[in-house]
């Protein structure tokens, strides 16, 4: 496992040195890193400062200490959406990210959402709720602290629930 990761962290050095800033929003500068591919969506030029989702579960904590290994405290922050939606295993998740970035050195954002009343208010599901509210979250981070890609940690489970959502959600052949 440690050998795919450091087979993609290489990938991932690579890709970098291709994007420069996004013109607006996180529409297509995100870094998606799956069980067999690393592949980014964005732009050319100048060298980012990166964004990493971090949850808190075993695929983004690894992939928050991998770019910590890979480039440093000083190139990237993670940030942590705490969905208050499991109680104490949520402010458990969130206690060890925080524990993370100050013992790495690595800045940290961190945010709660009420996750259950924004669903209920906008009539979604929970988990597209999650996703409005933790995404949105992350756009106006990378405007605010000039970040120019987010990377995400998803294995194969992920990519088929995307899938699925952008199924139903009658996409065409573009959002597949």
């Amino acid at each position: 496992m440690q050998r795919h990761f450091l087979q993609a962290m290489e990938k991932i050095e690579g890709l970098i040195n291709l994007w420069s800033a996004p013109s607006a929003g996180l529409s297509g500068h995100v870094l998606a890193i799956t069980d067999e591919t690393v592949f980014p969506v964005g732009h050319r030029g100048r060298e980012p400062k990166i964004l990493v989702a971090v949850s808190g579960g075993v695929d983004s904590m690894c992939l928050a200490d991998l770019f910590l290994r890979k480039y440093g405290a000083e190139k990237f922050a993670v940030a942590h959406c705490n969905f208050c939606l499991r109680g104490e295993e949520s402010d458990a998740d969130e206690a060890l990210v925080r524990f993370w970035a100050e013992s790495s050195g690595v800045y940290c954002h961190v945010k709660s959402f009420e996750t259950q009343d924004y669903s209920i208010r906008n009539g979604i599901s929970i988990e597209m709720a999650a996703r409005e509210l933790r995404y949105d979250w992350f756009d106006s981070l990378c405007s605010e602290y000039g970040y120019t890609a987010l990377a995400v940690a998803h294995n194969a489970n992920d990519n088929a629930e995307t899938l699925i959502l952008n199924l139903l959600r009658g996409t065409g052949l573009g959002g597949l």
